[in-house]
């Protein structure tokens, strides 16, 4: 089995850390703290599969929030985004958009972690065919 797994850079790990589980839901699996207490390394996953690894970047690195570009975009399916969307609302996230209707078939919503990384969360509410939505397949 194969699985791809994002690495994300934060200014403050620690930080990224208890706020990812707080508005995402993320639990925490694992984390290395340094002598200083940086945190060099930590692993997320989220609830019924999936995860996230982060670390603290050296001093040549700017988060999206202080460079003002997106780097990533991290799409998340998550079994009722309402409730999702909530929990990252209450928590701070900056909300990009709102939860609605996909022609593909999801309902999702956009918004910016607190070091402005992009997340992206969905939930599968049909299946609707490529072709029915403008899409090709290869």
């Amino acid at each position: 089995m194969q699985t791809i797994t994002p690495y994300l850079l934060y200014e403050d790990a620690a930080a990224a850390v208890d706020w990812l589980t707080r508005a995402f839901g993320f639990t925490e699996r694992l984390r290395y703290t340094e002598d200083d207490g940086t945190v060099s390394h930590a692993e997320l996953e989220m609830p019924g599969g999936g995860e996230v690894m982060l670390g603290q970047p050296g001093e040549d690195y700017e988060n999206p929030s202080r460079s003002g570009r997106v780097s990533v975009y991290i799409h998340v399916s998550v079994p009722d985004v309402d409730v999702h969307f909530a929990q990252a609302k209450e928590a701070g996230a900056t909300i990009e958009s709102v939860p609605e209707d996909q022609p593909y078939g999801d309902r999702r919503y956009n918004c910016s972690d607190l070091e402005g990384h992009r997340w992206s969360f969905a939930q599968k509410m049909r299946d609707v065919p490529p072709s029915e939505w403008g899409a090709t397949t290869a």
